[in-house]
C-alpha cells in the first residue's frame, strides 16, 4: 500500500479515533518491552476504542440517512465502508497484542 493511501485511510477513519488507536499501538510496543502483563489489556483497550469509534460513525451515517431517506445504496455502502476502517485498525492492533503475548509466554 502506498503511504498516501494509508494516510487517506487514517483521515477517512476519523482522525481522533485513529490517533487514539495509534496511541494504544505505541503503548503496546512499550508495554511489550517494559510491562509484559499489560500487553493483552492494551490490545483490548484498542479494540474497545475501535468499536466505539465504529458505532459513532454508524450513528452519524444513520442520522444522515434518516434526514434524507432517498439516498442511494451506493452512498450507504460507502458510509459503511468508511465506518469500518477504525474497526479494522483496532482489530489489527488487538491481533498484534495477541501475537506479542504468545511470543512472551514461557515455553513448556
Amino acid at each position: 500500500m502506498k503511504l498516501a493511501t494509508i494516510a487517506q485511510l487514517f483521515v477517512e477513519g476519523g482522525a481522533f479515533g485513529m490517533i487514539l488507536i495509534t496511541l494504544f499501538l505505541i503503548a503496546l510496543f512499550i508495554a511489550a518491552w517494559k510491562a509484559p502483563r499489560w500487553v493483552k489489556e492494551i490490545g483490548i483497550g484498542a479494540l474497545v476504542v475501535a468499536i466505539f469509534w465504529n458505532l459513532q460513525g454508524l450513528y452519524q451515517a444513520l442520522g444522515v440517512v434518516q434526514m434524507a431517506p432517498d439516498i442511494s445504496p451506493a452512498v450507504i455502502a460507502g458510509g459503511l465502508k468508511v465506518a469500518m476502517i477504525s474497526l479494522l485498525y483496532g482489530l489489527i492492533v488487538y491481533f498484534v497484542s495477541l501475537i506479542i503475548r504468545i511470543a512472551q509466554k514461557p515455553r513448556i
